[in-house]
């Protein structure tokens, strides 16, 4: 079936329209009418081939919002009409412990992204993503999305909500913790308001004093400007978990010293250097440094229970597609409070 889409033809050209060839929908399949797509930094990283490997064209978006148009014939979970979402995977292996534990996102064989996977089981193809007019997907992957009143603000918790909800809820962030949340950008605002919602004592660290008045709206309880010379001293071994959602070149031992007896720091970003850990920062009041991903769909459909039944979306500034390649340069200098999101009726228009 044909789509309409936007598209890198190559590393270094613009994003354009295109037209694509969506797999034809099986029995277990549900075709969504894309409303809305949320702009994550991974996409520019894939449209740019700054991780490598990506295959032209390619279309991004995994943070992915619309509505039922076609459910296949054995599908039970969604019906024509419904209103659902897709996030970072379409498929997995199935079979492996981890998928069968609910952790998709961890298949041992590799799951299959939303765009620029091979879809092995459909013919392997290369996937393509959301900045498209609509998208076909097996109902195991699809999501139900509970009524909000903003629905385009939903789409982003497909990505930085659930990065963001998994180590939170996996750690057990709640009363009587004490939470921290390094940086406050598409992650890390989502940390905020996700930890206060769990009911911990939520502190905010930032680099730039003109976040302070965000992050206490936002439901930080404290914010740390970390630019300010001793910022960090007071807090020392204070922490039961903190969640690092920067993903520039940054100091992890001076986040490890926060931590108390048994404290994790949790690194969600995606740097592309290593970052240096000193074996003391860890040895001492042992401290675990761990990394998190996504959710599997069990935890992300619990996440947008979570948030729909408290009211929780993303903070978002509405484009039309033909804005995405100046949000991508916007997005290169954190010009974004605090996450993009193209509304798809500008593609069909």
């Amino acid at each position: 079936m044909k789509t309409l889409a936007y598209a890198a033809p190559r590393a270094d050209a613009p994003l354009a329209p295109v037209t694509i060839e969506r797999r034809a929908p099986g029995a277990a399949d549900v075709v969504l009418d894309i409303l809305y797509c949320g702009v994550c930094h991974s996409d520019l990283h894939q449209a740019r081939n700054e991780w490598k490997g990506t295959t032209y064209p390619c279309v991004p978006g995994h943070e992915i919002v619309g509505r039922v148009v076609r459910a296949g014939a054995s599908v039970k979970k969604l019906k024509e009409g419904d209103l659902a979402a897709i996030g970072c995977m379409v498929d997995s292996c199935r079979k492996c412990a981890p998928c069968k534990a609910g952790l998709e996102q961890y298949c041992e064989k590799g799951m299959t992204l939303t765009y620029n996977s091979v879809d092995d089981k459909h013919g392997g193809g290369i996937t393509y993503g959301g900045y498209s007019q609509a998208i076909v997907v097996d109902e195991a992957f699809a999501l139900r999305v509970p009524k909000q009143e903003n629905l385009a603000a939903v789409a982003p918790l497909l990505c930085a909500g659930i990065t963001t909800y998994s180590p939170l809820r996996h750690w057990k962030a709640g009363p009587g913790k004490t939470v921290g949340i390094v940086g406050l950008g598409g992650l890390g605002h989502m940390g905020v308001k996700l930890a206060r919602a769990f009911g911990a004592h939520v502190v905010l660290f930032t680099t730039s004093e003109g976040k302070v008045q965000d992050g206490l709206r936002l439901g930080a309880h404290e914010v740390v400007v970390t630019r300010k010379p001793g910022a960090l001293d007071e807090h020392d071994s204070r922490f039961d978990l903190i969640v690092d959602c920067v993903s520039a070149q940054h100091d992890l031992n001076a986040y490890l010293q926060l931590l108390r007896l048994d404290g994790t720091l949790v690194l969600v970003g995606a740097p592309e250097a290593p970052l240096p850990v000193g074996a003391f920062s860890v040895i001492s009041n042992r401290r675990s440094f761990a990394g998190s991903g996504i959710g599997g769909i069990a935890e992300t459909q619990e996440m947008l229970d979570f948030c729909a039944e408290r009211g929780i979306v993303s903070d978002i500034e509405l484009i039309n597609i033909e804005q995405i390649n100046e949000a991508y340069e916007r997005l290169l200098k954190s010009d974004v409070k605090y996450r993009f999101v193209i509304d798809l009726a500008s593609l069909k228009r």
